[in-house]
């Protein structure tokens, strides 16, 4: 499944970021970068993400404030978000992640294989479910067109030439006629 959504690749420190995209290139998915929290939103609100590879704790905006402010907005409250930590296991940080919606939480270094695996899953399946959002928009506005284009259905168009024949259950006429008894 061939997109062009990317995959934006944040931390604050150049070398984590080297070491990410070399793990993450042989998947052939478009990589980006940023170095800041406030740089992340900005390219997760220009579009295209399809997946977020986030550090907690950056200067500034950390990884948790970007994906709080991702979850209060339409466009990019259902992109996964990988939290990355190199600060070990933390149960507070664990819960609160998950509790924002992350999709997993990965302590630094990491597994090159794990990271790949992890990745193509939480990219594949936001893909999958992007086309499936689109390809029910599209069959709402065809059915939302075709319910338009369509006329009411008319009663009969004539009425039996013989009264003495008594209407069909379900036609207009026998309806009345039952309302009148």
């Amino acid at each position: 499944m061939q997109s062009d959504a990317k995959i934006l690749i944040v931390d604050d420190h150049e070398e984590t970021l080297y070491a990410l995209e070399s793990s993450l290139a042989p998947l052939g998915y478009r990589l980006a970068r940023a170095t800041s929290g406030d740089e992340a939103l900005k390219q997760v609100l220009r579009g295209q993400v399809g997946l977020l590879l986030l550090d907690v704790r950056m200067p500034g905006v950390s990884g948790l404030d970007v994906v709080r402010y991702m979850r209060r907005v339409e466009q990019t409250q259902n992109i996964p978000v990988i939290l990355l930590t190199g600060f070990g296991a933390d149960h507070e940080l664990t819960a609160g992640a998950f509790e924002l919606g992350v999709a997993d939480l990965v302590m630094k270094p990491t597994d090159p294989w794990v990271l790949r695996t992890k990745v193509r899953y939480l990219y594949d399946a936001h893909q999958r479910q992007r086309v499936l959002e689109e390809e029910v928009r599209e069959l709402r506005a065809l059915v939302k067109g075709t319910a338009e284009a369509e006329e009411p259905h008319p009663g009969p168009a004539l009425t039996h030439p013989d009264a003495r024949v008594p209407p069909q259950r379900d036609s207009p006429a026998a309806t009345s006629a039952n309302d009148r008894t």
